[in-house]
């Protein structure tokens, strides 16, 4: 028993992270109904900006180093939107998902020309610096330990408070949708993009618009996880595999339903991955980590293409 909570723990843990890099990926969808298979890497170059401002460079505080890297982020993700995107045809996704593409390469090999793909040492940990979550983590090893408990259960103190991150970002994201001119007009487009554009909305605008808010709340979720999952430029590979799995069960038009789907992706993976590892002959699975979240993705798409909390799209005949 004591064994099977603690993987339900560690699972919650990691699913706190899919979650993280799962909602970013919603809100480009979200926009133009399609994955921006970039956007781990857009992420992950967000938090090497805030490392160079915090550590590299300039010795900021993590918090305007973090400020920072989420605005040059979201220009970054505007530029891309409007120089390689734009003159495309929305509904034609296939040269859009090629230059997103690209753009995964060359960023990659950017960051790894600058800063070698060697994981770097001193990360800042944005956590202790938030104010209330930052005061309650200072000064504490772990929040549940296993000398302080019966069950000898261990719960990282920085687990939890990713999870307190994760509800801030997702009660700033409710308000920026719901209670902003932009916003409004953002789930105005991503609903119906020709009849935005008929009552007057700038669709473009509009688009470029979400491209920066995914892009800096995909920096922000980078800059937060770094810590734990090493900064480095493949840091982003494996979680934006599982982020997808999380995105599709949850619904990739669904903001709260990222969120959830993050959580469920890391506690079946933790659960399953960890019993099949104590078989002798199945021992050999867990080291393709990457088998379970793939495979969930494919049950999602054959059972539930939307997902849990997505809209059914309807179509006139």
């Amino acid at each position: 028993m004591t064994l099977f909570l603690q993987r339900i723990i560690d699972g919650l843990q990691n699913g706190a992270i899919y979650s993280v890099v799962a909602i970013p990926m919603v809100l480009i969808f979200k926009a133009t109904t399609l994955i921006n298979f970039a956007q781990g890497e857009l992420a992950m170059i967000g938090a090497f900006f805030a490392f160079v401002f915090a550590v590299q460079a300039f010795s900021m505080n993590i918090i305007l180093a973090t400020i920072l890297a989420m605005v040059i982020a979201a220009l970054l993700g505007m530029g891309i939107e409007r120089t390689m995107l734009r003159s495309f045809d929305p509904t034609d996704h296939l040269p859009v998902v090629l230059i997103t593409l690209g753009v995964f390469y060359i960023v990659n090999a950017f960051a790894g020309d600058i800063w070698n793909y060697q994981a770097q040492a001193n990360v800042p940990n944005l956590l202790y610096d938030l104010p209330l979550i930052g005061d309650w983590m200072q000064g504490r090893s772990s929040f549940f330990t296993s000398e302080t408990n019966k069950l000898g259960l261990r719960i990282q103190h920085d687990s939890v408070g990713l999870v307190g991150a994760l509800l801030i970002m997702l009660s700033a994201l409710h308000v920026i949708l719901n209670r902003t001119k932009m916003g409004l007009a953002f789930r105005g487009v991503s609903s119906n993009t020709e009849a935005s554009r008929l009552v007057g909305i700038r669709v473009g605008r509009i688009l470029s618009f979400g491209w920066g808010l995914a892009c800096a709340f995909g920096a922000l979720g980078a800059i937060l996880v770094a810590p734990r999952i090493t900064l480095q430029p493949n840091m982003m590979l494996t979680v934006l595999v599982y982020a997808l799995a999380a995105a599709a069960f949850g619904g990739l038009d669904s903001v709260g339903g990222a969120a959830l789907g993050g959580f469920v992706v890391g506690l079946l993976n933790s659960v399953i991955l960890g019993y099949i590892s104590d078989v002798d002959r199945l021992s050999s699975l867990t080291a393709a980590p990457l088998l379970f979240p793939v495979v969930l993705l494919l049950v999602v798409l054959w059972f539930k293409p939307t997902g849990l909390f997505g809209t059914k799209s309807v179509e006139r005949v």
